[in-house]
């Protein structure tokens, strides 16, 4: 039995859910076959978050881990393929912090890849009817310092453990008008569970020789 850890946000900037704990939440109720699933909400601010990170790979010891965020505007799920060393925040977290131009791990690396398949990842969201795409980049805010620290936490701390992070659109009750792009939580945890089945089964450092990159 492979042991998941999957974490989501709470709320931030106003909004009363957050949909990468709404999936989380549901994917950790109804897991894939063989796979132990452990959801963890994490707080929507710098330095705690990753201290509720860290606290929460000690206390379940998982194989895997993946970290999901609120990406308001994407319109499916992105699996981030690699987070930068720097918070930069555009708006104040839910602790009041507004980091600027100040690194995640001070004398860390500039980048952490994801040590998680994430072309296979999407393959098996998109092969489950999500819509989805790598990304290459996670924003400067608490999702890309969160990104950042679990892959700065493994390859120091934790080096058995692979994990990586992947974004997810505004929910439906987010945009009652329709003027952005939305996805149903059940639809994303559905996505979710073949992403995580198909990284479990993916040998570390092994994934899908095929193009995902982008011009921009």
């Amino acid at each position: 039995m492979t042991r998941v850890l999957i974490t989501g946000f709470a709320p931030f900037g106003g909004e009363r859910v957050n949909p990468s704990w709404q999936a989380a939440s549901l994917v950790a109720a109804e897991p894939p076959a063989g796979l132990d699933v452990t959801a963890v909400e994490l707080p929507c601010a710098f330095g705690t978050s990753l201290d509720a990170l860290r606290d929460a790979v000690l206390a379940h010891a998982p194989d895997l881990v993946l970290c999901l965020g609120q990406a308001g505007g994407r319109a499916g799920v992105t699996v981030e393929r690699v987070a930068v060393n720097v918070d930069d925040a555009r708006i104040p977290d839910n602790e009041g912090r507004q980091p600027v131009d100040e690194p995640v791990v001070p004398d860390g690396p500039a980048a952490h890849f994801s040590t998680l398949p994430v072309k296979a990842c999407v393959a098996a969201l998109r092969a489950a009817g999500v819509p989805a795409a790598v990304s290459n980049t996670a924003g400067t805010f608490v999702c890309n310092h969160v990104a950042y620290g679990l892959g700065h936490l493994l390859a120091t701390e934790f080096p058995h453990v692979r994990g990586g992070f992947a974004h997810v659109p505004w929910a439906p009750e987010q945009v009652p008008d329709g003027t952005a792009p939305s996805l149903p939580p059940a639809t994303v945890a559905h996505g979710l569970r073949a992403l995580l089945a198909t990284a479990a089964s993916t040998p570390a450092g092994h994934d899908l020789h095929v193009t995902e990159g982008a011009t921009h």
